[in-house]
């Protein structure tokens, strides 16, 4: 069959929970008093919104081709990532036949380098390369994770992120990451908080569940180290992004310091195979942990995949939900996923980017048949009663 080429590529915003999952209304564990690298501040110590940490939105990308097949994706952007798409990468994307995914994300990268490289760019033209797959993966009248090689596995096993591990371990889940809720500035009285509240954990789950600590860039070498030390005592599998992100020196410092069969893992706001490679090579982590909707798309991911597999690595991306499943059910160095607890308080399963996506699969005790994710493209649909704004329309 002839391949239809790209006819446009409309970006759009959304607000309230979803792709930006941080955009929830009061009362949402997600929002309660967690550790960032604003906690040195008393004022923005209490609310990570009250920082501005849901101020973007979700970003909509949509690419329709010339035969009117629509692939779309959501990810963080925002009207930022709008402006982005409609006044820069379209020329890059529309007019191109739908299978000419590698060279536009080259040409997106290439092109955006003197002002991109990370953050707010990499979220968009990952946005854009999602959109691409789902489009080629609906042409084509396949599930995206066809293209990538297929499953090499029937069911894909999750831990969940959220304030309550114990409630976690009751749905089926394979282990419970709970948010660091105090950080260096709240001393020794918010060290002996964060302690009490895993001793607690591990007292309600029992010794063969798995608990972690998600420290969202808040701590500095020192107080992880600390932390990491004393955690021990109850077990914690893993510290997760203890440090900023650019501290590739520090995380190779803490690596060497966590008592021993404790892991780091850290990539959640990293981006591109360099900044990974640098992860890699430096000895930073033991599990790498990129988000596909802002490390560069699947496009990108795959070739961080390759490097870590390359240093004996385990990928298990940060949430995403089936923008990383039909990614993770197909490589061998991701042998489980994430799933972000999206319900208030964290005491049921629903989808994570409700409701923004319909026909969005979920964990069922923990597990998630390969053969859910069969549908064309990424499975989804876009929910027509979310009010879509094109800010920049052409």
């Amino acid at each position: 069959m002839s391949m239809p080429t790209i006819k446009q590529v409309r970006a759009f915003t959304l607000r309230g929970g979803g792709a930006d999952y941080h955009d929830q209304g009061g009362g949402h564990w997600i929002d309660d008093h967690i550790a960032t690298p604003m906690s040195k501040y008393p004022a923005y110590r209490q609310s990570r919104q009250s920082f501005g940490i849901n101020v973007l939105g979700t970003l909509v990308v949509e690419v329709e081709a010339s035969d009117g097949t629509v692939g779309f994706a959501v990810t963080t952007g925002g009207e930022l990532g709008c402006w982005i798409i409609e006044k820069h990468l379209a020329r890059f994307v529309e007019g191109a036949l739908v299978t000419d995914i590698e060279r536009i994300w080259d040409q997106m990268y290439q092109s955006t380098l003197y002002y991109g490289r990370k953050g707010i760019v990499l979220n968009t033209i990952s946005g854009v390369d999602l959109a691409l797959w789902d489009l080629l993966a609906k042409v084509r009248g396949e599930p995206v994770h066809a293209l990538l090689g297929g499953p090499v596995r029937d069911e894909l096993q999750f831990y969940a992120t959220g304030a309550r591990p114990d409630l976690a371990r009751e749905m089926g889940f394979i282990g419970g990451k709970l948010p660091l809720h105090h950080g260096p500035a709240e001393g020794e009285e918010g060290m002996r908080r964060n302690l009490e509240l895993l001793a607690t954990m591990r007292e309600r789950v029992g010794d063969d569940f798995w608990l972690m600590y998600d420290c969202w860039m808040s701590l500095d070498v020192d107080y992880a180290t600390r932390l990491a030390a004393r955690a021990a005592e109850y077990g914690l599998k893993w510290i997760e992004e203890a440090l900023p992100p650019d501290d590739y020196w520090g995380y190779a410092e803490l690596r060497r310091k966590v008592p021993r069969g404790m892991l780091v893992t850290t990539g959640e706001h990293e981006a591109t195979r360099w900044g990974f490679r640098m992860l890699l090579e430096m000895g930073c982590c033991d599990i790498i942990q990129p988000d596909v909707g802002w490390c560069g798309g699947l496009t990108e991911l795959l070739k961080i995949s390759s490097l870590a597999d390359a240093h004996g690595k385990m990928v298990v991306p940060h949430g995403s939900s089936v923008y990383s499943y039909h990614f993770v059910v197909t490589r061998h160095n991701s042998p489980f996923a994430e799933f972000l607890m999206m319900a208030p308080g964290a005491d049921e399963v629903v989808p994570m980017f409700h409701p923004q996506l319909l026909d969005e699969p979920v964990p069922v005790n923990g597990r998630m048949k390969a053969s859910v994710l069969d549908s064309p493209g990424f499975g989804v649909r876009l929910n027509p009663d979310c009010a879509l704004h094109r800010p920049f329309a052409r």
